[in-house]
């Protein structure tokens, strides 16, 4: 492991609103936060809005700006990656901004029911192949799980470069009849404008700068609604 990794590392043990759990700590159990991020951490009762995959941290960072009566934790299981993003929300003072580092496919142990309003997927991997596709973090498998947590028609927004996933995500909505709110598959080019969805991640800009379009869709998952995943043929 690199110097620059190892120093990174000792300072994200010292930022506020930066938790590191251990496997042991969560693993079919719940963590201590559960149902109390809001009130023990944020200390309030503002809707709480997650980044899974969060990276370097650009869509955390960048709604706590915007909206400061929500609170907002990026969640992510590199620690180099979620460092500039926690780094940047002390320096700013963002109480309404956290990060958590974690296996996203322990999410459950960390929240309860209804205790998340929105999630946001930021190009996320799109496991292309089909065999994969229980990997996909907005696949059944997982919506399943975020709806455990997750308000009753909260908020599902997907941001990608890669068309595969995007038309996957589009397709799997529109077979388990969930309410799509917007999709495009060239956003910038849509004439759509939305404060947040101008936030662009250190991915995004990559792919921008090679022309490569980017998709976003937003749907809505009811909590008492089994998401069934799409035949083979689809």
């Amino acid at each position: 492991m690199s110097k620059n990794k190892l120093a990174k590392f000792r300072e994200l043990a010292d930022l506020e609103r930066v938790f590191q759990p251990s496997f042991e700590e969560v693993f079919q159990k719940d963590y201590y936060l559960k149902g109390k991020w809001c009130s023990t951490v944020f200390k309030n009762d503002n809707p709480l809005i997650l980044e899974l995959g969060c990276g370097k941290g650009e869509y955390t960072v960048g709604m706590a700006r915007q909206f400061q009566a929500k609170n907002f934790i990026g969640v992510d299981i590199k620690g180099a990656r979620i460092w500039r993003g926690a780094r940047t929300a002390n320096e700013e003072n963002l109480l309404n901004a956290a990060f958590l580092r974690t296996r996203i496919e322990l999410i459950n142990s960390f929240f309860d029911v209804d205790e998340v309003s929105e999630i946001w997927l930021t190009f996320p991997d799109p496991q292309e192949k089909k065999r994969r596709k229980k990997k996909r973090l907005s696949g059944s498998l997982f919506l399943n799980r975020y709806r455990q947590f997750l308000v009753d028609d909260g908020l599902i927004h997907l941001k990608t470069d890669n068309l595969v996933l995007f038309n996957y995500t589009k397709n799997l909505a529109e077979y388990n009849n969930l309410e799509i709110i917007f999709s495009s598959s060239d956003l910038y080019s849509s004439g759509y404008e939305d404060d947040i969805l101008a936030i662009k991640t250190f991915y995004e800009k990559h792919f921008l700068s090679q022309e490569i379009p980017i998709k976003y869709i937003r749907f809505c998952l009811p909590s008492e609604k089994d998401i069934i995943e799409l035949p083979d043929d689809k």
